[in-house]
């Protein structure tokens, strides 16, 4: 009785692992280039933000399931929350990673430390999609390094069931209208760029009087804030259980989907824009996959799949000018100059190991006031 108990205990379990193996119904598309089964059984290793690509909820596609269907390659796929976490995990070589997807600044860093391998672009069919805006950019003039994944403008989420419509500046962070109610970045250089707006610092800034004015200026609003998060500011926005902070402007309409009361604007001092771009690091092990997961993600439908789900701005043409995205012509993600002036917005670049140590320094010692 008990082997019989065991065997159906056994045979359940299995049902259930196979029902949840094809709960996710494959997508019927067409895509621009072959992709082939030569690496199946192979394993690649992608290392990603969170929340970063579409993964099969809400009936969407899911990216990673279509390119090991289409290629037999196994995508062991781990999320980051930050640039410097990544860069950390990268420098560590405690894990080898065949795919990463920093920030420009990080991806300038890392080609100075030798940290990224080559991508032959003339091995990806679909690179031609990828906008000229969005080439020859200061962290990759020659585009040797890097292909653009996304694009985006840091700005403040509010919620406007707590409070009113707050000063369309980074002042509102400080605002004691919104003590214990307020967040900010748990990251430096996301943090520092909240001070640095205020006091018209150029965000690159090797002025070590500088960085030791916003260091102040953000003690100065410490005491105002209820804490430093990155992703926690999900849960915490959705729910209410905080009312302002600023973010990435692609998450804004993430968490629009949970609480219909969050509203977003672009502080008019300025603020970060950014390309986050697909790398290979120098230790992985995985070329050729590598390459053929690049032009996957370059595919017409899936540039599109994974545009609408992260809900960021595209570098991706056939994205931008398909007038059935649902964020086409946007005006958050892609701002008119009457909507926001573009040139205020400023990119961060890779500083000078000393200037970073400095505020790096600054920043452990703000945590710690």
């Amino acid at each position: 009785m008990l082997k019989k108990l065991n065997c159906y205990l056994l045979c359940t379990a299995l049902i259930c692992v196979l029902f949840s193996s094809c709960g996710y119904k494959y997508m019927d598309f067409e895509t621009d280039r072959e992709f082939n089964k030569d690496f199946a059984g192979h394993v690649l290793n992608v290392y990603n933000w969170g929340e970063y690509i579409s993964d099969g909820s809400y009936e969407m596609m899911d990216v990673n399931r279509e390119f090991e269907k289409l290629t037999g390659i196994h995508v062991n796929y781990t999320t980051f929350e930050s640039n410097e976490t990544m860069y950390s995990q990268l420098k560590s070589g405690g894990v080898s990673y065949d795919i990463v997807i920093p920030s420009d600044y990080m991806i300038e860093r890392m080609i100075n430390e030798d940290m990224l391998r080559k991508i032959d672009t003339s091995r990806l069919q679909n690179y031609h999609y990828i906008m000229d805006d969005y080439k020859e950019l200061f962290y990759d003039p020659n585009n040797e390094y890097s292909v653009p994944y996304s694009v985006g403008m840091v700005g403040i989420i509010y919620n406007s069931a707590l409070i009113e419509e707050p000063e369309h500046s980074w002042r509102a962070l400080w605002d004691e209208k919104y003590r214990d109610m307020s967040l900010n970045f748990s990251n430096p250089r996301d943090c520092f760029m909240t001070a640095q707006m205020i006091l018209g610092q150029d965000l690159n800034t090797t002025n070590k009087s500088d960085w030791d004015k916003a260091a102040q200026l953000l003690k100065d609003g410490k005491s105002v804030l209820q804490g430093y998060v990155m992703d926690e500011i999900y849960g915490k926005l959705e729910t209410g259980e905080a009312a302002i902070g600023p973010y990435y402007a692609g998450d804004y309409y993430t968490m629009q989907e949970i609480n219909e009361d969050l509203e977003f604007f672009y502080p008019e001092e300025g603020t970060n824009i950014f390309v986050d771009a697909v790398c290979i690091p120098k230790t992985a092990k995985n070329y050729d996959e590598a390459l053929l997961y690049i032009d996957f993600l370059l595919e017409p439908e899936v540039a599109l799949a994974n545009a609408e789900y992260i809900c960021y701005a595209s570098p991706h043409s056939a994205v931008v000018e398909n007038e059935d995205y649902e964020y086409f012509e946007d005006e958050i993600l892609y701002p008119a100059p009457e909507d926001f002036d573009i040139g205020k917005a400023q990119y961060y670049h890779d500083i000078d190991p000393d200037i970073r140590r400095y505020y790096e320094d600054l920043w452990i010692d703000l945590k710690l006031y």
